[in-house]
């Protein structure tokens, strides 16, 4: 692990001094301190109970007592990053989380660093070297585009680790990221770069570089023919038909599709006999709802890009809602691909401007499936991710983790495990059980050597828990066992029959 330098006298000289405390540095002695490439802006122990970060509007509360740690981290000349680490000031349970950024960063995951407080857990959060949600920090500055894809993350966690060291007078004794969407990007290239940082990983619906082309495509197909647009008063109805042709393919119908890679849709059910109205498509609408469903191909039916899956009718408005593409897609071609923040997403051509992009990402942003040492180091890699995701084709990760159990030479899933949740969205919401703690899995699994064989996850309406399942080991599915309750976990069973 490497240490700040700076770090390192502090714990000598306060373990000569104190040789017994739990902190080998107070809270407030920390501020000011620095390095060649960082300095710490604040430190102040912040009292229980609720807490509203400056700049924020969001107060998180029911928090335990905690040093506040900002710091500003310069690892190349045109590099700012902040971070912060919070530090339990009691009861800390001796690990640490380091919790991710989602779509392009821009600020401080303040409410997942709270969850890990509450949970014991030092915690740290990086606004991944710029602030704001735009792409357009990268025009001009290269090294800006480095430190979002992964420096300021591995900064970040060496001087969190340093930090701790300090403060506690000892090493955190198992060290976690989680982060979902560009969280679990970024958690897949500190696993591939920087292998023995993290003794356990949490990816959720990982934000592949390539969504920003699949999702562009998508629109170019659906929003820049006027004609072809599908009206969002139109989806509830399109999702009735998508249930009715593929919920009971699981034998249970129960308003959720299990196994959505198995089901295929005619649309063409769907064309209206006559005029336009809400309860038909019309033929160019009929196309939009085959385009948003289907893979991109190739002329000979290589599978290029994956699909939306079936059972993603009600968040369709986030590809394909309009009047143009979101900016969270168009800014990888307005910034990082063409440098204009003008470029007319309509001239948006798959082949060329993928082409384009891959060889920008594929030394800086793109996911390397080789978890090699990461699995030898004793690491253990836990994916999940939404068949109902309406952002990030679940497809990307299915590739992405059979891609990984092909190339990294570690026989086995016995460091990795996907979990695949059937109507959930992208990274929470949809009809399905989206709330699971994944973290726990996680600890047992690094602590214990207890791997996973199913995950608990509950979905709740107006707060209250209507329906728990369990998440199944992809491939597997969660199998009704014929009696007792649809909406219990434990009337079902993981089954490797798809």
């Amino acid at each position: 692990m490497k240490i700040r330098p700076w770090l390192v006298r502090l714990v000598l000289v306060s373990a000569m001094l104190v040789p017994t405390a739990l902190r080998a540095e107070p809270c407030e002695q920390l501020l000011g301190a620095t390095a060649p490439t960082s300095v710490v802006t604040l430190a102040k122990l912040v009292s229980e109970g609720d807490f509203t970060p400056a700049g924020t509007a969001d107060t998180l509360h029911d928090l335990p007592s905690f040093c506040r740690v900002a710091a500003t981290l310069k690892p190349s000349s045109d590099s700012d990053i902040r971070i912060e680490v919070w530090l339990p000031a009691a009861h800390w349970n001796g690990k640490f989380l380091a919790v991710g950024s989602g779509g392009w960063g821009g600020s401080l995951a303040y409410a997942a660093m709270a969850d890990a407080l509450r949970r014991g857990y030092a915690t740290s959060a990086t606004d991944d070297g710029h602030t704001g949600p735009s792409a357009s920090f990268v025009v001009g500055h290269p090294e800006k585009f480095i430190d979002f894809a992964y420096r300021a993350e591995h900064e970040m966690t060496t001087e969190a680790k340093s930090l701790i060291l300090a403060f506690y007078g000892r090493a955190p004794r198992y060290s976690f990221w989680s982060g979902c969407s560009g969280g679990g990007r970024e958690a897949l290239l500190q696993a591939s770069r920087y292998p023995e940082e993290f003794d356990g990983i949490i990816a959720g619906d990982p934000a592949n570089i390539r969504r920003n082309a699949w999702a562009l495509e998508r629109a170019v197909e659906t929003l820049k023919t006027p004609g072809d647009y599908i009206p969002p008063q139109k989806y509830p109805m399109i999702h009735r038909a998508v249930l009715e042709a593929c919920d009971a393919d699981d034998g249970l119908k129960d308003g959720l599709i299990e196994d959505p890679e198995s089901c295929q849709v005619d649309f063409k059910k769907l064309q209206c006999e006559n005029a336009d109205g809400p309860n038909c498509l019309t033929a160019r609408q009929v196309h939009t709802a085959q385009a948003l469903t289907s893979p991109v191909t190739t002329a000979t039916g290589q599978i290029l890009v994956p699909r939306v899956e079936p059972g993603t009718e009600l968040r369709w408005g986030r590809l394909a809602g309009g009047p143009e593409p979101a900016d969270l897609f168009v800014d990888e071609f307005r910034y990082v691909v063409y440098k204009d923040p003008e470029w007319d997403w309509r001239t948006f051509n798959l082949a060329r401007d993928s082409a384009r992009a891959h060889a920008i990402d594929r030394n800086v942003d793109e996911l390397n499936p080789d978890l090699t040492t990461f699995a030898r180091h004793g690491g253990k890699l836990l994916l999940y991710h939404g068949w109902a995701d309406q952002q990030v084709a679940p497809g990307f990760t299915v590739d992405f983790y059979k891609a990984v159990l092909d190339v990294s030479a570690v026989a086995g899933q016995a460091w990795v495990r996907l979990f695949m949740a059937p109507g959930m969205a992208h990274c929470s919401g949809g009809e399905g059980p989206d709330t699971f703690d994944a973290l726990t899995v996680l600890e047992r699994w690094v602590e214990q050597s207890e791997a996973p064989k199913l995950i608990i996850a509950s979905h709740k309406t107006a707060g209250k828990v209507d329906r728990t399942r369990p998440l199944c080991p992809y491939p597997e599915i969660a199998r009704y066992k014929g009696t007792g309750s649809i909406d219990e976990a434990s009337d079902f069973t993981c089954s490797s029959s798809r």
